[in-house]
């Protein structure tokens, strides 16, 4: 298999990828066609809630300082070397266009206090940057509104290894959004609407300046709850958005679960994923396909 050097994908990765998404098509589709296990689905979350854990650190991990490219069973892994810093990607069981963002470190959740150092990795950012890995798969570039990114509540998720989903988000979210971004301030506020996922839950939202993602959306949000314990309770969301005179910029958002919520209830449990549409319809020409 062909090696790549440290230099040569720190450079493949964040600087000539995000410029390129037609390559990156080529080269993703050709990783996916190589790697099968990057492409099929992870063994069932509930059986094994440290799986992810298991094949970032004991396969992909190994697999990229060795050099190989990919790093089976993920699609990429960024600064192996370093994995402190470094982050992994790897394609979710969810749908064709869905994929997950995972640090290298042992970071169990959006609890974790290690997300909230002055020096933490940004890897709600990297996630950004790895939207393009869903790109790829549906062969064209997505407007910036079309993508979110999700990070669940320690009370909604089923693996305990901090993952980032990435994907599409649904029509009717997008459009909900657009008409609540007027309003949006830097400061967290309630939004005025039920989103219209599954269960129509409340959200807190703020807004964010700029073409890519500079603060920590993490430290946004315990700095606004003041109790950096509360956020085992909350869901994060990152959705790109674009103001009316084009300014472009990133909506943030998140619900908190209830302390009595089961599967059984229907309560709200802090699991945001339901603002995605696995199927990517609002970014296919033909939504048949």
């Amino acid at each position: 298999m062909q090696r790549f050097t440290h230099s040569m994908r720190r450079r493949f990765f964040h600087r000539f990828l995000p410029l390129l998404p037609g390559l990156l098509a080529l080269l993703v589709c050709a990783a996916c066609a190589t790697a099968k296990p990057a492409t099929t689905a992870a063994p069932p979350h509930r059986e094994n809630p440290d799986i992810l854990w298991h094949f970032i650190h004991d396969r992909c991990m190994p697999t990229a300082t060795q050099g190989i490219y990919p790093p089976a069973p993920c699609t990429a892994v960024v600064d192996a070397e370093h994995p402190s810093r470094g982050y992994a990607v790897f394609k979710d069981r969810a749908g064709r266009y869905q994929y997950l963002v995972l640090p290298l470190a042992r970071i169990t959740g959006i609890e974790s206090p290690k997300l909230l150092h002055p020096d933490a990795p940004n890897y709600l950012a990297d996630a950004w940057l790895a939207r393009m890995y869903t790109e790829a798969a549906l062969g064209r570039p997505v407007p910036r509104e079309d993508i979110a990114l999700v990070v669940n509540s320690a009370h909604g998720r089923s693996q305990n290894q901090l993952h980032i989903h990435v994907d599409c988000v649904k029509p009717s979210v997008r459009e909900a959004l657009q008409h609540a971004l007027p309003h949006l301030t830097r400061t967290w506020n309630m939004l005025p609407m039920r989103l219209p996922d599954a269960h129509g839950r409340r959200y807190i939202a703020r807004w964010v300046e700029g073409k890519r993602l500079t603060i920590n959306p993490f430290a946004a949000l315990a700095g606004h709850l003041g109790d950096k314990d509360q956020m085992q309770w909350h869901s994060l969301v990152v959705a790109g958005a674009r103001r009316v005179d084009g300014t472009p910029g990133f909506i943030l958002l998140s619900t908190r679960a209830e302390a009595d919520a089961t599967p059984e209830n229907h309560k709200n449990n802090g699991n945001s994923d339901n603002l995605h549409d696995r199927s990517c319809a609002i970014a296919r020409p033909d939504p048949k396909k």
